[in-house]
């Protein structure tokens, strides 16, 4: 029943036999370039359409769901008829300014289309670092949630240039944006399944880690290098993203997300990608 709408918000999460009581309400999702873009820039219409299904749905269960979204610059490649992302920084910012346009407007087309009204945020470094900014970030947010809006953010690529301002990656972003708000749980879609042992694209013994309790050197040493050519993030980003998260009892998951409907094997319990969690008291 993949398009059934999820009632209840709690729901019993078992995970190599554990049964977990998850009270995941607040809901952010993040998304690379991979599952909204081409390999050339173009956007990837079925996954993109899929995953606002699939997050319309959720937020129809009764969850408050945000959504960071990469893909701006790949756009802007593509909308463009560029043939590579430029390697220069004003030519990445001018792709990122015409790219934000074309996927916010896709976003509001669609996501309309399930009644939903979207609202963009762009953030840079000292918006989520800076106390009183943060504070800014996590009022507006929490209006636009309260107005049944569904945030959609993203870094302001056109201005953060400087180490101070940049974020650099979106899973730390998206990480940084969890705490700020409180939320729940972090579910980062990528191209890969989740957390594996050594490189599975090198190692054909690799195997996936389904749990994670702490983020500590031999699970760092399991992150490898960057991912896709349009994305900027790579394992290593995820799992500090990860760190981030249990260090304010935020759960994560790493999932694939070339089928978006994956979010609902997260929320159905089923041994998805990674989870990221911190032991409950008592155990």
């Amino acid at each position: 029943m993949p398009w059934l709408v999820r009632k209840k918000c709690t729901i019993i999460a078992i995970i190599q036999g554990k049964e977990n009581m998850k009270n995941w309400h607040r809901i952010v999702v993040k998304v690379g370039t991979s599952t909204l873009a081409h390999p050339g820039g173009r956007l990837n219409i079925r996954h993109i359409e899929e995953l606002v299904k699939v997050l319309s749905d959720l937020k129809n269960a009764g969850n408050e769901v945000i959504l960071v979204s990469s893909g701006a610059i790949a756009m802007g490649v593509g909308k463009l008829n560029l043939n590579r992302k430029p390697s220069d920084l004003s030519g990445k910012q001018a792709c990122a300014a015409v790219g934000q346009c074309e996927l916010m407007y896709v976003y509001d087309k669609l996501f309309s289309e399930y009644n939903h009204i979207v609202a963009q945020v762009l953030l840079t470094g000292e918006d989520l670092l800076d106390e009183k900014r943060n504070a800014n970030v996590r009022n507006t947010i929490d209006r636009l949630l309260k107005l049944n809006c569904l945030p959609i953010l993203n870094e302001n690529d056109t201005i953060s240039t400087q180490e101070i301002t940049s974020i650099g990656d979106n899973d730390t972003l998206a990480a940084l944006v969890s705490a700020s708000i409180d939320a729940d749980l972090l579910i980062l879609l990528s191209d890969i399944d989740g957390l594996y042992t050594a490189d599975p694209r090198k190692d054909k013994n690799a195997a996936i880690v389904h749990r994670v309790t702490a983020v500590n050197d031999r699970i760092r040493k399991m992150a490898g290098g960057a991912g896709s050519d349009q994305g900027t993030g790579g394992m290593a980003t995820k799992i500090h993203a990860a760190e981030i998260c249990l260090n304010h009892s935020i759960d994560m998951v790493i999932a694939n997300g070339a089928e978006p409907g994956i979010l609902y094997d997260i929320f159905d319990g089923k041994e998805t990608g990674t989870l990221f969690t911190k032991e409950a008291k008592g155990k």
